[in-house]
């Protein structure tokens, strides 16, 4: 692992709330770390031990940043993958490969990968521009989403009948047939250099219908044992095929039919495993430095059952953030505040989550309607 010094240097590309708590984590081992971030004020900047200011798009930057490091982890896709792929053949270790950020970040590749290896997900069509797109109002209702560049529900359109269809993209993308779901799931799976994996209990997610955010989220998800029987094998297959270590958030619809279908993962520490910080005996932070340092993967189990609440920038605010009703929600036993420290509030930007921990769900519910009713970014 250690090219000159007994301390181990890592990269991370982004300095948003990912990196700021991988960085919480790493503060436990032997590890020296370093950022590239274009913005000196991301919330990740003053935790590491060194902070590089460069664009994580730009190839140069990348290469440059990576070249002295013995391995490099990303904290969002939508990075350099050509300088990623440059720095592996010299050496340096990548988490995940930069083969499987070049399938993921690409959501028609996406699709195509688990089409190849017969992992269950909705029927879908490539659209190459708006024309090709207008040609399929037979397949819908379905959704739109853009090849490249989307994120955090951004990048993705829902189409129910031909009058939609000017809404689409006009750009190579991916039309896939609506589902009609039940659950959303989501499942961490570590996966460790000599294959051995670890899967986190799955978690169901409750969304914002506005944002296309997650609103809350419940873990272990409410699933009887035949699904999440196949929701674990699925997950499996996913990360499996992709034949790298690293962390991957599996991200699943249980429709109505009680099928499962992938709908997509995310190569990194993700929204979904937040809760396992408090929750987990290893929270995800904690499993992938596990993975990159060459460590034993951690455990997985649930300390207590718990639901997460994420802060998200409150409608009609935008500039500096102020949070209303913090004091009170440090009174709720069981109830971990994590804000993100960043300087400035917009509707919808996550600001922060909350994680409530408690044997009851029925506690879990109601103490989550209050945080989110309670604590309010705005400025």
């Amino acid at each position: 692992m250690h090219k000159n010094s007994s301390v181990p240097k890592i990269g991370i590309l982004g300095g948003g709330q990912l990196g700021r708590m991988l960085l919480q984590a790493a503060a436990n081992y032997p590890v020296d770390t370093y950022v590239l971030e274009n913005d000196p004020a991301c919330p990740a900047a003053h935790l590491c031990h060194h902070f590089t200011l460069g664009d994580i798009r730009d190839f140069d930057t990348v290469y440059a940043f990576g070249k002295g490091l013995d391995a490099i982890t990303i904290e969002i896709e939508n990075v350099n993958v050509a300088a990623l792929a440059q720095l592996e053949q010299e050496g340096v270790k990548v988490f995940p490969k930069p083969a499987v950020l070049e399938t993921i970040k690409n959501k028609i590749k996406q699709k195509e990968y688990y089409r190849q290896h017969q992992i269950p997900t909705s029927e879908f069509i490539i659209t190459n521009d708006l024309a090709a797109l207008k040609e399929k109002a037979g397949f819908l209702p379905a959704v739109h989403k853009v090849g490249e560049g989307g994120y955090d529900g951004r990048g993705v359109q829902l189409l129910r009948s031909a009058e939609d269809l000017s809404k689409g993209f006009d750009a190579p993308s991916v039309l896939e047939k609506m589902v009609s779901i039940k659950k959303e799931i989501a499942q961490m799976v570590a996966v460790n250099e000599k294959g051995e994996t670890a899967l986190y209990p799955p978690v169901e997610m409750l969304f914002d219908p506005r944002l296309n955010l997650l609103d809350y989220q419940l873990c272990p998800a409410n699933l009887d044992e035949k699904t999440l029987w196949k929701v674990e094998a699925i997950a499996l297959s996913v990360a499996r095929n992709f034949k790298s270590p690293g962390l991957f958030a599996v991200e699943m619809f249980v429709d109505t039919a009680n099928d499962v279908l992938v709908n997509e993962t995310a190569p990194r520490v993700h929204n979904s495993g937040h809760h396992t910080i408090e929750a987990h005996y290893s929270s995800q932070f904690d499993m992938l430095w596990r993975i990159i340092l060459g460590y034993p993967l951690g455990n997985t189990d649930a300390i207590l059952p718990s639901i997460m609440v994420n802060i998200i920038g409150a409608e009609g605010f935008s500039g500096d953030v102020k949070y209303q009703g913090l004091e009170d929600v440090l009174k709720i036993d069981n109830a971990f505040v994590h804000l993100y420290g960043k300087k400035q509030t917009k509707p919808g930007r996550k600001m922060g989550h909350v994680t409530i921990l408690s044997r009851e769900k029925q506690d879990l519910m109601f103490q989550s309607n209050k945080v989110k009713h309670t604590l309010i970014a705005r400025t």
